[in-house]
């Protein structure tokens, strides 16, 4: 009875300064709010730019052949078929294999002349690189043994050599030679020309490139990992088997984990910095709270001497306070969570359509506990001021 009593009393109080309650409760619902928030828009961002690696090329570990500008190339210690070969047959947990070439070449298109990348690619490059075909097809089993004279093209050079028409099954003529295109392609996530994929690229069948270049060096042998764990292994056996094969040559052998590694913290410290900025901000509605329940107890004075003098206990008074408190900080977090489980939804037909905002099921745990113990904690100084009152003195209180 003394509990649905104080329960009562607390719920007739707020109802009774209903304005001030709300303003009270408006710094929670804020606070609740820009936790949920930050923490989505970390988390989401995070996810956005570790997808954004990965789709390079997931897994992946990539060597080269590392030339030394003051020494001519020793032709021994390029990679070359066999290498990629061996990477696929003796080491385990490779998925795929592939190895490119590039050269610089012209094309003319529309009688301007353009410098492209001529770039021989084995089969599984598309795999591997996660490269998107426009329209056409990637070269298959039958191209590469026949070495027959096709290609894909870039969607850039696609526009600036056959503008307002299909480029499959037209010829385009590359330095001395003639190639019929049978796709156009683009990188799922632009390298912006740090690979051999650059603005106008011409990809050919690897044996064709062999056929004129007159030797089957790689610049570039790419193994996919089967699980993210393995391409540390990889790294190392890739490595030690291009040493093994060519003692006298120098590999750069990397993967993307450094990337990712890095992109992961930058994601974490990012996610802590604005749960902090939602801290701070709790901690500001909940000191607001406290010195409105320090006025409200002062106001309140007389009230609670009567209370008191007709039996209230220390224990209801007390009570009565933190249940305001609670109330008060409850509802906010609640409100602040529904407009923060809002937002997105709201905002998502204005954001690409491969970018989702998932609310982070813990963001909300976490806003609710924080804005709950933070009007438990700024409340209970008030409540216990007003729990500690002497009947005759409030009595008295004017």
């Amino acid at each position: 009875m003394l509990r649905s009593e104080t329960w009562r009393v607390a719920l007739e109080a707020l109802w009774s300064n209903k304005l001030r309650a709300f303003l009270t409760t408006l710094g929670v619902v804020i606070g609740s709010a820009c936790i949920v928030l930050v923490v989505t828009v970390a988390v989401t961002g995070r996810s956005y730019v570790i997808n954004q690696i990965e789709s390079v090329g997931s897994n992946i570990v990539y060597a080269s052949y590392v030339v030394n500008p003051q020494q001519a190339v020793v032709m021994s210690n390029q990679i070359t078929m066999a290498d990629m070969n061996a990477v696929q047959g003796a080491i385990p947990n490779v998925v795929a294999v592939a190895g490119t070439r590039a050269i610089p070449e012209t094309v003319v298109a529309g009688g301007t002349s353009l410098r492209v990348a001529l770039v021989g690619a084995t089969e599984g490059f598309q795999v591997i690189r996660n490269l998107l075909i426009s329209s056409g097809r990637f070269v298959d089993a039958v191209d590469l043994n026949s070495r027959s004279k096709v290609c894909l093209i870039t969607e850039d050079l696609a526009g600036k050599a056959f503008p307002n028409q299909d480029p499959v099954g037209q010829r385009i003529r590359v330095g001395e030679v003639g190639f019929t295109v049978i796709g156009v392609f683009k990188e799922r996530v632009g390298t912006f020309g740090l690979s051999e994929i650059q603005q106008y690229t011409v990809l050919v069948p690897f044996p064709l490139m062999s056929y004129y270049t007159g030797d089957d060096a790689m610049d570039v042998v790419y193994a996919q990992a089967a699980t993210p764990e393995d391409v540390p292994a990889l790294t190392s056996r890739v490595e030690q088997l291009l040493h093994t094969g060519h003692p006298g040559g120098t590999y750069l052998v990397q993967n993307l984990s450094g990337i990712l590694n890095a992109a992961r913290s930058v994601g974490t410290a990012l996610t802590v910095v604005l749960v902090l900025v939602g801290l701070i901000a709790l901690t500001v509605s909940g000191i607001g709270i406290m010195n409105i329940m320090l006025v409200t107890v002062t106001e309140r004075t007389r009230e609670i001497g009567i209370r008191k003098a007709i039996g209230a206990r220390h224990r209801e008074i007390l009570y009565q306070f933190l249940i305001e408190a609670i109330l008060m900080s409850g509802i906010g977090s609640l409100l602040g969570i529904l407009i923060a489980l809002l937002i997105p939804v709201i905002v998502q037909p204005l954001l690409p359509g491969n970018l989702r905002v998932p609310v982070p099921f813990l963001s909300v745990v976490l806003a609710f506990f924080v804005a709950c113990s933070t009007g438990l904690f700024f409340g209970y100084l008030p409540a216990n001021k007003a729990a500690n009152l002497q009947p005759t003195e409030s009595l008295r209180y004017e």
